[in-house]
């Protein structure tokens, strides 16, 4: 197994060889430089449903890949193996998680189909670059992340509430990090709210549905992104017969530089 001591400096590849041989980390911080993809994987009879629900809400759904049924593999990361190269994985049956497993072979069918979505971890190189500090990976946590009040756009048999992630951002930063994720559209892009949680519906910031709750410093102010836990959230309230997801904040790690996916 490859060792470690900063997981910032890893390879893609390095990464997924240390969660391909059983490591179970949030992937917040790692690769720094590279893109990160939730996973959805779906039977192929529900594709065009999943498909259309990305496409209708492209901030929490931006799609960066899909594969062909029963294919394990995807362009943004040549050789990897989707089954096995995230750090942990959940099952779905009907609408409910059913188990989280380190390797999704022995449960992935012949016409399953992948979607790999953008990542807002992909984005926090480059608010550290610009000097915005990360609570959460300061503090070893999970990115926080709530169900909000907000409903996506219904396609198909898909509908289900936004879900986002926060981060505590300085009061004096906030407009330099709605800046340089706005460049971003591919991994969720800018913010869709600054401020008071109650708008979203979020009653206690200190209870996140997913992720870690994190401390904050004086000064900090809430920022919200469109979270690619939106698609599991879905899965909740539409209940397809089965499906593969990504754990939150256990990303796929690819082989593409974070600069190629930055608009001007």
């Amino acid at each position: 197994m490859t060792t470690f001591h900063d997981p910032s400096t890893l390879t893609p590849a390095e990464a997924r060889a240390l969660f391909r041989a059983g490591t179970e980390r949030p992937t917040t911080g790692w690769a720094q430089g590279h893109v990160q993809t939730n996973l959805l994987a779906v039977p192929a009879d529900w594709a065009d449903d999943v498909r259309e629900f990305c496409r209708r809400n492209p901030q929490p759904c931006p799609v960066l890949d899909v594969s062909a049924p029963g294919d394990p593999t995807t362009r943004l990361a040549p050789g990897a193996d989707l089954r096995t190269d995230l750090p942990r994985y959940r099952v779905w049956h009907n609408g409910a998680l059913t188990g989280e497993v380190t390797d999704a072979t022995g449960l992935w069918r012949s016409d399953m189909v992948a979607f790999s979505i953008g990542c807002s971890f992909t984005f926090e190189t480059a608010l550290r670059a610009a000097g915005i500090p990360l609570r959460h990976v300061d503090q070893g946590r999970n990115v926080a992340m709530y169900v909000t009040n907000r409903q996506c756009e219904p396609a198909g048999r898909l509908r289900g509430p936004l879900v986002v992630s926060m981060r505590q951002i300085p009061s004096d930063r906030v407009a330099d990090a709605v800046r340089i994720t706005g460049a971003m559209p591919a991994v969720h892009g800018a913010p869709v709210h600054v401020g008071d949680p109650a708008e979203l519906g979020i009653a206690d910031l200190a209870r996140p549905d997913f992720g870690d709750p994190v401390e904050t410093s004086p000064g900090d102010v809430p920022v919200f992104w469109a979270c690619g836990v939106t698609p599991q959230a879905a899965l909740m309230a539409s209940r397809p017969p089965f499906a593969i997801t990504h754990a939150p904040g256990y990303m796929f790690l690819t082989d593409q530089h974070d600069r190629d996916y930055r608009v001007d």
